[in-house]
């Protein structure tokens, strides 16, 4: 759970990042398609880039230890639980909100699809028109266009303006951004991204209206006659929602150089030097000192008494384990770990032996061997007084 909460918000820190870049670089170009690829690109990426990592867990002569738990024991204590389950209570909250994001949109939707069936249905160039007798602001949702009797026979303008809605897709653009509404919907940035995915569809609508023939006075004039009114329909694509004063600024903006599509490549170096921060090497045992063997028997948890081999403890079978792999060792030059785990019998038997994290065939199978060759130990004895199998797992070191 822990390990969850720290991924949505190293994803809401990636977040930050990269909106930040699309206001001091992106924002002002006229790449309307481009930016809204890398919009939802980059949205999607700050899900998965916190589950990468640059650097690798590295043990300097010994590896962390790992509780190691005998089959048949029962654990020594029982761990007091917390005072208040405050992680319980952060994921409940954190489920609760994504359901309420989601159930907004389906009330959105269900209100949208009432209106569509209102209206008068009619087919032109691939769409399905749906034509309301009262005045209502014009939407698209798909390939469905709702729009007023009057709109269409007197605005031409608004019917191209939405029918270029239909030909980007732009309602396939705010479907795909749902998941990471849904992962991040705590996040403000996450509604400004949306907001601003919204505003480059109609920045591409506008310039597709332009390109059509229609005079771009007029249209900006038609734009300020239907400004009043709110938005009503989330995955709707509104011919009166976006800031007026942005669409009709960018209108008169002339077309950035294509050079400037270059700046972009910026990003990733800068997302590589927060992924470098963000996922830090395991710090070395502190307690570890130089003369610890490049062995590592993992500890053991329960009531019972400790195996034994050859009337000493686990460090001897490391050193004996050790000197069986003495010359192998001086022969290879490779560096890396053996992670074998096997299990001390209720006979003292060592069976079960595996690799648990491998090298190379040829070192893995030796190192194998040589835990296979282990005299018998004394085995583990339980509180009943009965001996029991227990797991054991060295790490060696080349």
């Amino acid at each position: 759970m822990t390990a969850f909460l720290l991924y949505i918000l190293r994803g809401g820190l990636y977040l930050g990042l990269f909106y930040t870049f699309f206001l001091l670089v992106m924002r002002k170009t006229t790449f309307f398609r481009l930016n809204r690829v890398l919009l939802l690109v980059g949205s999607y990426l700050c899900l998965l880039l916190p589950a990468l990592r640059l650097r690798s867990a590295s043990a300097a002569g010994v590896t962390p230890e790992l509780a190691m738990v005998a089959a048949g024991a029962e654990p020594a204590a029982t761990a007091a639980p917390s005072a208040f389950p405050w992680p319980y209570v952060i994921l409940a909250l954190y489920v609760a909100g994504a359901m309420t994001t989601l159930v907004l949109y389906l009330v959105s939707i269900g209100k949208m699809a009432r209106l569509i069936r209102k209206g008068r249905t009619l087919e032109q160039d691939g769409c399905r028109l749906s034509v309301l007798e009262e005045s209502v602001p014009s939407f698209s949702c798909g390939r469905k266009v709702v729009i007023s009797r009057e709109d269409l026979e007197n605005n031409p303008a608004i019917l191209t303006h939405e029918l270029m809605h239909v030909r980007c897709r732009h309602t396939l653009d705010l479907l795909l951004l749902l998941p990471v509404q849904l992962i991040f919907w705590w996040n403000p940035l996450v509604w400004i991204t949306r907001e601003e995915l919204r505003l480059l569809h109609e920045y591409e609508a506008d310039e597709g209206v332009l390109r059509n023939g229609i005079d771009a006075t007029r249209y900006q004039l038609l734009l300020v006659r239907k400004a009043a009114g709110e938005q009503r329909f989330i995955l709707a694509s509104e011919f009166q929602h976006a800031q007026l004063k942005k669409r009709i600024k960018m209108m008169l903006r002339p077309g950035s150089p294509v050079s400037l599509r270059w700046s972009y490549l910026a990003m990733a170096p800068v997302l590589a030097v927060v992924m470098f921060f963000c996922n830090p090497a395991v710090a070395a045992n502190p307690e570890a000192s130089d003369e610890m063997s490049p062995y590592t028997c993992y500890s053991i948890v329960g009531y019972y008494s400790m195996p034994s081999f050859n009337g000493g403890d686990a460090d001897d079978f490391t050193h004996w384990v050790d000197g069986r792999l003495l010359d192998l060792k001086r022969r290879v030059s490779v560096e890396g770990s053996v992670l074998v785990q096997f299990t001390v019998g209720a006979d003292g038997a060592v069976g079960d032996v595996r690799v648990v994290s491998g090298l190379r065939q040829d070192l893995d199978e030796a190192v194998v061997r040589a835990v296979s060759a282990s005299p018998r130990w004394v085995p583990a004895i339980s509180n009943e007084g009965e001996p029991i199998p227990v797991d054991y797992a060295i790490s060696v070191t080349f």
